[in-house]
């Protein structure tokens, strides 16, 4: 067994659920230590383990329902740490502490002091960036550029980023691919696997085994960056086609293809703030409020889209916010009398899309158009379209809204709003402890471009909290909207007859209107609100 391996196990386990750690020292003890127990010993060893571990989850339901505060620690702890850890071991803590930090509901101050730590990931020697680059591309970086800066301005579990000059005077961000990534891949996959099978067999009710086929389907992507930069031609195409109302106001950074392959990606370099840096945003003079709304209509627009240059159909997923920038949009352009300037969406990412299904696309946007309606039969059918079940689809409602099943179906306007208080916390950290088995079954039921697609509601959410505190009403009622529209376009493309349009021009009037009632009974509820302060 590798000496690292036991430490990559060890890495995940910190950061993970901490009722793991018995079970992987019994692992240990079996491979690294077999000779000191026969397997009959050893399996009573299991046995004892079981019962103390069925203890120690009793401990971890109370501590669940004063918060999380020992998850944050350990990922804190490790990140700091990071310079004595291998690169190899990385991967794992990067991703599950990016993670952590998009919930900033739960614990504000400590997920700022991970997002700080994370804007420090290791970075690859520069000897080892010159050795990438001549591989790709034939040459030093000083021979290939007119300029190249060999400090990083970004690093991440898959590379880094440089800042560079073309020989004709443009400036570049180079993205390279950090060295051992090819190389480990696999040992990622292997040790993956291994974890989620073993716990399976440990404790059946534990099946995450949907995550190694995730692994194994998103890994390559993710390491092919010129799939990468196909896919950002795409993704632009996709909104000038289907959503040009909004095509101006998202763009992705050119290509250079003649300094481009799948390790490394030459892109045109352009400024901006982080979509969750509220002080810079305010600084370039726009209003946070715009911003949600506009990342909130672009994520919709792309899930639900009827149709791409993708495949079937495609989905954009943001990963985490340090992927999107904001900037302004036009030179010096300020909306007129209100002096406040446009946002756009500057897109970096592009590594992993998925294909969304038809189906799944028109039931998902059904789905939501039920929750922001508060229809309790719409929603019950959709979630059971969607594959949640008789018994779990309540719960699918509360993991999408972060909401309990009678705030869900209540008809107030401000339903599925979340005051950010600290008894909307421990009612969300109540939920998630004591229906942790029920949660795991779900993930397993749905598809898995669904669980891409509820990372993506945590991001949006993530953004909502930095720019104005708490997901808006209005995000809803947008979210209600495009729904809506898409719903309408797709029956209006099987429409056959004048009667069926008709019938369907009907049903969008009658759809506006509600939302048109819904958003007037919200500026009452705000101005109400501005009064009584």
């Amino acid at each position: 067994m590798s000496p690292k391996f036991p430490r990559c196990l060890e890495i995940a386990n910190q950061i993970g659920d901490r009722r793991v750690e018995k079970v992987l020292e019994a692992i240990f003890c079996r491979e690294e230590n077999a000779y000191l127990c026969d397997e009959r010993e050893y399996n009573q060893r299991i046995e004892e383990l079981k019962v103390r571990i069925e203890h120690r989850h009793g401990i971890y339901k109370e501590l669940k329902k004063h918060g999380i505060d020992y998850v944050f620690d350990e990922c804190l702890s490790e990140l700091k740490a990071a310079e004595k850890v291998d690169f190899e071991e990385m991967g794992w803590l990067i991703r599950r502490s990016y993670a952590a930090s998009l919930r900033a509901a739960d614990n504000p101050k400590d997920c700022q002091e991970i997002k700080e730590v994370l804007g420090r990931c290791p970075t690859s020697s520069y000897d080892q960036v010159c050795q990438v680059v001549k591989k790709e591309l034939g040459g030093a970086p000083e021979e290939i550029f007119d300029e190249f800066d060999p400090v990083p301005i970004a690093s991440a579990s898959l590379a880094q980023v440089h800042v560079a000059r073309t020989h004709q005077g443009q400036k570049v961000a180079v993205k390279v691919q950090h060295m051992h990534m090819t190389d480990t891949a696999a040992a990622d996959y292997a040790t993956v696997e291994f974890i989620v099978n073993t716990l399976h067999r440990l404790f059946p009710s534990f099946d995450y085994r949907w995550l190694v086929d995730e692994v194994h389907d998103s890994l390559p992507k993710e390491l092919d960056f010129l799939n990468e930069a196909k896919n950002s031609i795409k993704c632009m195409d996709n909104f000038r086609k289907l959503s040009p109302h909004i095509a101006d106001y998202v763009y992705a950074p050119k290509v250079y293809w003649n300094l481009s392959t799948t390790k490394l990606l030459t892109m045109e370099f352009v400024e901006g703030a982080e979509v969750n840096d509220l002080q810079s945003i305010q600084k370039l003079g726009i209003n946070p409020h715009d911003i949600a709304r506009l990342v909130s209509i672009f994520s919709l627009y792309y899930q639900l889209s009827s149709c791409s240059s993708f495949s079937a159909g495609s989905y954009y997923p943001i990963h985490v916010p340090c992927c999107l920038l904001v900037n302004v949009y036009g030179k010096g352009f300020v909306l007129h009398n209100t002096g406040r300037r446009k946002p756009q969406l500057v897109l970096l990412d592009h590594g992993l899309y998925k294909v969304l299904d038809n189906s799944i696309r028109t039931n998902y946007a059904a789905l939501w158009k039920a929750l922001v309606l508060a229809d309790a039969n719409g929603i019950k059918e959709n979630c059971l379209k969607l594959g949640a079940g008789e018994d779990l689809y309540a719960l699918f409602a509360g993991i999408l809204t972060m909401r309990p099943w009678n705030r869900v179906i209540d008809p107030a306007v401000d339903h599925l709003a979340i005051q950010g208080n600290a008894s909307d916390h421990s009612e969300l950290q109540m939920y998630a402890s004591l229906y942790f088995p029920q949660i795991t079954e779900l993930l397993h039921k749905l598809p898995r471009v669904i669980l891409l697609m509820l990372k993506t509601n945590d991001c949006l959410r993530s953004v909502n909290n930095a720019l104005i505190k708490r997901p808006s009403v209005e995000s809803f009622i947008i979210i209600g909207r495009v729904s809506s529209e898409a719903l309408i376009e797709e029956k209006l493309s099987h429409a056959k007859s004048l009667f069926g349009l008709l019938r369907v021009w009907l049903e969008d009037i009658s759809l506006q209107a509600r939302f048109f009632i819904m958003q007037v009974a919200l500026w009452m509820l705000q101005f109400r609100t501005a009064l009584a302060l």
